[in-house]
């Protein structure tokens, strides 16, 4: 009877450590992070992937990446859905959102410095500015390649054709399409034009470069900036202070972006990078 009692003792306090065990985990438990990035910007997925892997393997945070629309990510980071995106651009692109959203959101600074969108040609041809383009129309074919017909790039391109004068044809394709024409011109050492932005991989693959644009059509240099909701200063105060601090240097992207272009998952690009680049990724996260 004593043997039985002594077991039913053992059992008890067995079970009451195992509860106690598992209430200590559960409150040490960090949260889920979510991040929003538009999945079809090659910067929006690295960005993203990089700071995930930052937030998950040296902070200790579970981060869950979610895919959508530029409109849905402003949209998901106000109303808390979403905690942070890291694909903010402003002041133009994205300002109709910014003047709806910011009294919902906090920006906590700016991961890429020198963002910009424009007309790109290869660094060897003789024309530097849009207003060089009419007098080199044959030399281009009379072309522009663009990409998918309701990208911003592709409104203002069509206003420049107005703007500069140009007897040029804009022809609609999609991001895949333009590179895959610019790589082709770049193997035949022929000239084109293509509509662009920066940062993108293709700056790290071949000798580009933005024609000036003397009449702002496509405005100044923006830049690229990390957007988050309140609430995400007491849920993850150090993730905060690492959103903060991380900021890209010119040209430390193009390797993440290039390397997802020639194959690799971008998770797996990330993690190179961050395993490559151990000074960069501690002078984001030191306290």
């Amino acid at each position: 009877m004593r043997l039985i009692k002594k077991l039913l003792v053992l059992s008890t306090l067995s079970a009451a450590l195992a509860a106690t065990s598992a209430g200590v985990i559960a409150a040490d438990a960090k949260p889920t992070i979510k991040i929003g990035y538009v999945e079809g910007w090659d910067d929006s997925v690295a960005t993203s992937n990089v700071a995930a892997q930052i937030i998950e393997k040296k902070l200790g945070y579970p981060v869950q990446l979610v895919p959508v629309a530029a409109g849905v990510m402003w949209q998901g980071v106000a109303r808390g859905d979403l905690d942070a995106t890291l694909s903010a651009w402003l002041p133009v692109t994205h300002g109709a959102y910014w003047e709806n959203f910011k009294s919902k959101v906090v920006d906590v600074g700016t991961n890429f410095p020198d963002a910009k969108i424009g007309l790109i040609v290869p660094e060897n041809v003789d024309v530097t500015s849009l207003t060089d383009l009419e007098a080199k129309k044959d030399e281009f074919g009379g072309r522009i390649v663009g990409i998918d017909a309701g990208a911003g790039v592709m409104s203002k391109t069509s206003e420049a054709i107005k703007a500069y004068g140009l007897d040029y044809t804009l022809m609609p394709s999609s991001g895949s399409a333009m590179t895959a024409e610019l790589a082709r011109s770049e193997n035949a050492k022929k000239p084109i034009i293509v509509t662009g932005w920066k940062p993108h991989w293709m700056f790290a693959k071949y000798k580009l470069k933005f024609l000036e644009d003397p009449k702002k059509v496509f405005g100044e240099a923006e830049h690229v900036d990390s957007v988050i909701n309140p609430g995400l200063e007491t849920k993850a105060p150090t993730v905060v202070a690492f959103l903060k601090k991380f900021q890209w240097k010119p040209g430390e992207i193009d390797s993440v972006m290039l390397a997802t272009t020639n194959g690799a998952k971008p998770a797996a690009a990330a993690d190179a990078w961050v395993s490559a680049h151990g000074d960069r990724v501690s002078s984001w996260t030191a306290n």
